[in-house]
Order: C-alpha cells, then structure tokens, then sequence
C-alpha cells in the first residue's frame, strides 16, 4: 500500500511538471507574439505558430499520463478529482497557445510593412495575459484559492484594456480611413488575448474547484 502510495505520488509529480513545462511553452508564445506584433518580426511570429505544435503534443502527453493514473492508480476523493481536473486545465491551455499562434499568423501575414502607431494597449493586454495564466496555473498546482481569486480579478482589467483598444482603433479609423486593414488585423489581436484573459479565468475556475468541490463560473 505505501508502495503504491509512493509510484502514485511520483505519477501526479510529473504530471504537474508536464503541466508546468506546458504553460511555460504557452507563456513564452504569448510574450513572442506581442514582441513579434511591436516590431513587425514575422520569422518570430512564424515561429509562435510553429511552437504550437509542441503545446498539441504536451496535452496528448498529459491526458496519457492522467489515463494511466486513472487505469492503473484507481485514485477516489480528492486525488481523483485533482486528476480529472487536470484533464479540464489543459484543454484551457491548450487553447490560450492556439489564441497565441493565431496573433503569430496575423503578424506572419502582416498587410504593412509597419504599424501605424504603436500598439499601447496591446502591449500592456500580452504582459497582463502571461501574468494571468501563469497566475492561474500556479493556483490549481498549489490549489490556491487566493491566487485564482488574483486571476479572476485581473480580468475586468483586461476587459477594460480591450475596450480601451477597441475605441482607439475605432477612432484612427474614422479619422483615416486607409488605416482600416491593420486596425481590423490589430484589433484581432487585441480580441485574442481578451479571450486569452477568460481562459486563464476558466483555468482559476477549476482552482477553486479543487479546494472547494464547488465550480462556479465568474463571467
């Protein structure tokens, strides 16, 4: 029995190191994707598409090895629900990397060889969607009521920031009309690390699950 206690313990420590490793990549490809958006890097954003592909193969790698626990561990109570629930994360990170690859693609594609002004908003919109889903990730590996709250906060500040980006692209519209296409392609940007934010919350949401045994949605 402690045995089994011991190789069950080891199997949920890599798992939590998987899932780490993951939300590092998916981190990283946010960070990259603003900083290839500011300098209109399209390499650089070709590559935050690319590195997508290695968030796809972590996620596959994590469901295996919450299969193998399931099948081989038997958990119940609480260990079953932190391995399940990790089921629910991934799938949550593993969509904030696809947000990220898509902003890679429109940096990628660029219609202009330079913006037309620099994009404030968004800037401070990648810093505070690293923060959240770091953030998040964090609260359910340390099952962190308060640190989801954090997270689940923030987010009305990255609504603002969106809405705030959203008018000031409205207005350059309307006062030049030729600056349509990038303002359409940024606002895309904006709209992806807005979806980003909820994400993160959906991931805080399942934090405070694992504590509470209760999920409520707070969007």
């Amino acid at each position: 029995m402690v045995m089994a206690r011991k190789t069950f313990e080891e199997e949920l420590t890599d798992l939590h190191d998987t899932l780490t490793k993951m939300c590092s990549i998916v981190e990283g490809m946010i960070g990259n994707a603003v900083t290839a958006l500011k300098t209109l890097d399209r390499k650089l954003g070709a590559a935050v598409s690319e590195a997508d592909r290695e968030v796809d193969d972590l996620e596959i790698a994590i469901e295996k090895k919450c299969m193998r626990i399931l099948l081989k561990q038997q958990p119940v109570a609480k260990d079953l629900m932190m391995v399940t629930t990790a089921l629910k994360v991934i799938t949550d990170v593993e969509r904030i990397g696809d947000q990220a690859a898509d902003i890679g693609e429109i940096v990628r594609s660029y219609p202009d060889i330079r913006l037309f002004k620099e994009p404030e908003y968004i800037a401070r919109m990648g810093d505070l969607a690293v923060a959240m889903i770091h953030q998040s990730v964090e609260a359910f590996l340390n099952e962190s009521v308060g640190g989801a709250d954090m997270v689940i906060h923030a987010d009305d500040e990255m609504d603002s920031l969106f809405n705030q980006t959203k008018q000031d692209l409205i207005d350059s519209m309307v006062k030049d009309s030729t600056l349509a296409d990038q303002a359409i392609e940024l606002l895309m940007v904006a709209k992806y690390l807005e979806k980003i934010g909820d994400y993160a919350v959906n991931v805080s949401e399942w934090a405070k699950y694992l504590v509470t045994g209760v999920h409520k949605e707070y969007q």
